[in-house]
C-alpha cells in the first residue's frame, strides 16, 4: 500500500482546508438522497474510506455511523472530530466487519480503485455489508466527462495557514487512471514548509459502472452532482461528479 503524505503526516491539515461545518451542504445532500431512496428505514451507516471524518460530522446527526479507512493519520483525525463514531482500520476491498448496515457510502475515495477488478472488489465488499433492501451510495467521476483541471484550497487556524494546489493530468487518454499532484504550502507561525504528493486515481466509463452494478444485482439510479468543486477550480473548467444510488433487492 502506498503511504501518501496527504493522508498520514499531513492528515491534520484536512479539517483546516475542509472545515466540516462548511462542507455540511455536500453531506446533507447525501443524507437527503439516502432518505428519499431507501427501501428500508436507514438507521445504520457504514462509511468506507471515511478519511478525516468530514462527512461523518453530518452523517452522525441522522445515522449510527461506522467508518473504515486505510490511513492511520486520517483515522486519528476522524476519531478526534467524531468521538461518537466507531472507526476501524481497513481496506474497502477486503475489510470484514462481520455485520450488515442499512446504508453503505463511498462518497470520496472510490477513485483509489484504479482497475476494474479492484472496483468490482470494493463494490462487492460494500454489498456484502449491506442489509437486504439496503442502499449503497457511491460518488465518482466518469471518464467521458473528466477533464484536466487545477484547483486551489486554503484555510487557517490559529497561527497555521495552509494553501493547497492540485493539478490533474491524464497521461494516457486510453487508460483508466489520471495523476493528481498536490503541493502544500504550510505556514506555522510565519515559517513556510512545502510538501508535494502524487496520487494515481482511477476513472471509468458509465458503461463500466452500470455493467458492474448489473453483475452485482443492484438496482441503480444516477444523479448528476456538478457544483461541488466549482469554487476551487483555477481558470475555466468543470469537474462533474455522478452519484450512484443503488438498492439491494429485498
Amino acid at each position: 500500500m502506498e503511504k501518501w503524505l496527504s493522508y498520514n503526516e499531513l492528515a491534520w491539515i484536512e479539517p483546516i482546508v475542509a472545515p466540516p461545518e462548511e462542507y455540511a451542504g455536500e453531506s446533507e445532500k447525501y443524507c437527503r438522497l439516502i432518505r428519499e431512496n431507501a427501501l428500508i428505514e436507514p438507521k445504520t451507516l457504514l462509511h468506507l474510506a471515511s478519511g478525516a471524518g468530514i462527512n461523518d460530522y453530518t452523517f452522525k446527526k441522522y445515522f449510527t455511523v461506522t467508518g473504515v479507512d486505510i490511513s492511520e493519520g486520517m483515522l486519528a483525525v476522524a476519531k478526534q472530530l467524531n468521538p461518537e463514531v466507531e472507526y476501524h482500520f481497513g481496506d474497502m476491498r477486503t475489510v470484514d466487519l462481520g455485520k450488515k448496515f442499512d446504508v453503505v457510502v463511498i462518497p470520496d475515495s472510490i477513485g483509489y480503485m484504479t482497475t476494474v477488478e479492484d472496483l468490482h472488489r470494493a463494490l462487492q465488499n460494500a454489498l456484502k455489508h449491506l442489509e437486504a433492501g439496503g442502499l449503497l451510495l457511491v460518488t465518482a467521476h466518469l471518464k467521458e466527462e473528466f477533464q484536466e483541471n487545477n484547483f486551489a484550497y486554503s484555510g487557517s487556524r490559529g497561527d497555521v495557514e495552509v494553501t493547497v494546489f492540485e493539478n490533474n493530468y491524464i497521461p494516457d487518454p486510453a487508460g483508466t487512471t489520471y495523476e493528481a499532484t498536490v503541493v502544500y504550502l504550510v505556514r506555522r507561525g510565519g515559517e513556510l514548509e512545502i510538501y508535494t504528493d502524487r496520487h494515481i486515481i482511477g476513472f471509468f466509463t458509465a458503461q463500466v459502472w452500470h455493467d458492474l452494478f448489473k453483475e452485482l444485482g443492484m438496482e441503480v439510479k444516477q444523479v448528476a452532482f456538478k457544483e461541488l468543486y466549482d469554487p476551487f477550480i483555477l481558470g475555466k473548467g468543470e469537474y462533474p461528479l455522478q452519484i450512484f444510488i443503488c438498492t439491494k433487492p429485498l
